[in-house]
C-alpha cells in the first residue's frame, strides 16, 4: 500500500463534488449489529453530503450457508434492486483450513452473490472482509495471531470475491492499519472481537470509500468519538480503499462490467480468452483495421509489428476497456507448447519457472501495460524467478522467447 498524504484525498475529495445516492442491504451476523453500524455508514454518508438508503438482516453467529438457508435472507435480497448488497461470513469460517473453506465457505457465499444478481443484474455484491481477533484463535496454529488470522482473513475474502464476480470492501486491511500505526485506538470490545465504537467507526468509513470511491476524511459525522480519533480512523479507510481500487473490484454503481483477458500466441494466428467480469456482450479491435465481436475466438495477423489489441466488454448496466499490446515478432512460425516449461515452485508472490531449451527476452508486463522489472532474477538461460513481492495483486503477462519462437503467459498474484 503506497503511503499517500492526506494532501490527495482531499484532492480527490473536491474533485466533482456532486451529491451520490445508493442503496445498500447488510447481510451480516453481529460484526453487523454491534453499534448498528448500517446506521453508522448512513449517517456519515449523510454528514459527507451523500445519500444512502440501507437496511440489514443479520443474525448472531450466522455463517454465509446460514444466510443462504434463511428465506427471510432472499425475501431482504429481492425487496428492491439494491446497489449494493453486503455479505458477511462468520467471523472465523473464511480464516479456517482452505479445503474446509472450499466446500463449505465459498460455495454458499457465491450463492449468495448470484442470488443478489439474479434480483437485479446491475447491483453489486459486496463483501464485507472482517478483521483477526486481537489475539488471533489459538484453535488453530495458522491463526493463533492476530496477523496469521487477519491474513488468512483477507486471502479468503480476495478468493471469495473474484470466484463470485464480486467486490470487497477491505475492512480488515483498514484494522491492521491502525493496529501497526495507531496502537493506542482500541477497536475491539472486551471480548476482543466485536468491535468497539471506534472499531465500527473504521468499518463505516470504510465502507463510504468503497461503495462511493471517494475520501472518508472530513466527515463531520463522529458517532462520539473525538475528532482526533475520527480523523486517524478516516485516514486508515482511505487508504485501504482508494489506493486499491482495482484490488477491491471497486468500481462506480452504473459501471460494472471489467473488461480482462489473455491470449495465446501461434505463430500468425492468436487465440483471445475473454476473463471479462459481469460483461454479456463483446467487441474486439485487434489493431489492424478489423473486429470481431466474439466471446472467445482466434485472429489472425497478416504483418508483424504491435498491435494495440482492444475489448470493449458491456452489459445494460454499463462498460469497461482495456488495450493490451500483442507483439508479432515473426509471421509462419510454429508456436512452442506449453509443455516446453514446467513450474518449477510457486508460492503467494513468488514463481519459479524452468524451461526447456533456449531462453531470451524476457519482459513481464502488469495488466495496465507497465512494465515490472524481472531481468535481474534470471536464474540461468533456462530459468527465470519471478517476484511480484512489491506488486499489486492482479494478473501479470510474461512474455519471452524460447528456442526462437516468441511465448506470452498469464500468471496471477
Amino acid at each position: 500500500m503506497k503511503n499517500l498524504s492526506l494532501a490527495i484525498f482531499l484532492l480527490i475529495g473536491t474533485i466533482g463534488l456532486s451529491q451520490d445516492s445508493v442503496s445498500v442491504l447488510f447481510i451480516g451476523n453481529s460484526y453487523t449489529y454491534v453499534n448498528d453500524l448500517p446506521s453508522v455508514f448512513s449517517q456519515l454518508t449523510i454528514s459527507l453530503g451523500d445519500e444512502a438508503t440501507v437496511d440489514s438482516k443479520s443474525n448472531g453467529g450466522f455463517t454465509f450457508q446460514n444466510q443462504l438457508n434463511d428465506a427471510a435472507t432472499h425475501t431482504k435480497i429481492h425487496a428492491k434492486p439494491w446497489d449494493f448488497v453486503v455479505l458477511q461470513g462468520q467471523s472465523q469460517e473464511p480464516s479456517f483450513p482452505t479445503s474446509q473453506v472450499n466446500t463449505s465457505t465459498l460455495p454458499p457465499a457465491v450463492s449468495l452473490a448470484d442470488s443478489v444478481y439474479s434480483n437485479n443484474y446491475c447491483s453489486q455484491a459486496m463483501y464485507f472482509m472482517t478483521w483477526g481477533r486481537q489475539n488471533g484463535d489459538s484453535q488453530w496454529d495458522s491463526i493463533n495471531s492476530f496477523a496469521k488470522m487477519n491474513g488468512r482473513l483477507r486471502d479468503a475474502y480476495v478468493r471469495i470475491s473474484d470466484s463470485a464476480q464480486a467486490c470487497l470492501a477491505p475492512v480488515g486491511i483498514a484494522w491492521k492499519y491502525v493496529r501497526d500505526n495507531y496502537p493506542t485506538i482500541n477497536l475491539y470490545q472486551a471480548d476482543g472481537s466485536h468491535p468497539s465504537l471506534e472499531g465500527t467507526y473504521l468499518a463505516a468509513c470504510t465502507f463510504y470509500a468503497s461503495v462511493f470511491r471517494k475520501p472518508s476524511l472530513g466527515a463531520t459525522y463522529l458517532a462520539g468519538l473525538d475528532a482526533t480519533t475520527a480523523s486517524y480512523l478516516q485516514t486508515a479507510a482511505d487508504l485501504a480503499v482508494l489506493d486499491s481500487l482495482e484490488t477491491w473490484h471497486l468500481r462506480p454503481k452504473d459501471e460494472i462490467a471489467i473488461a480482462d483477458f489473455h491470449y495465446v500466441q501461434n505463430g500468425s494466428s492468436v487465440d483471445f480468452f475473454n476473463d471479462s467480469w459481469r460483461a454479456t456482450d463483446f467487441t474486439w479491435n485487434f489493431g489492424d483495421m478489423t473486429t470481431a465481436t466474439f466471446e472467445d475466438g482466434n485472429h489472425v495477423f497478416a504483418t508483424t509489428g504491435v498491435f494495440p489489441v482492444q475489448l470493449i466488454a458491456s452489459n445494460a448496466c454499463g462498460s469497461d476497456t482495456i488495450v493490451i499490446n500483442v507483439v508479432m515478432n515473426s509471421i509462419g512460425i510454429d508456436h512452442v507448447q506449453l509443455e516446453a516449461f514446467r513450474l518449477i515452485r510457486i508460492s503467494e508472490y513468488t514463481s519459479e519457472l524452468m524451461f526447456e531449451g533456449d531462453l531470451s527476452a524476457i519482459q513481464l508486463y502488469a495488466l495496465d501495460g507497465k512494465k515490472v522489472q524481472i531481468s535481474p532474477n534470471v536464474v540461468s538461460d533456462k530459468s527465470v524467478k519471478i517476484d511480484l513481492t512489491n506488486e499489486k495483486a492482479g494478473v501479470y503477462f510474461l512474455h519471452f522467447t524460447l528456442n526462437g519462437t516468441p511465448n506470452s503467459i498469464r500468471l496471477v498474484r
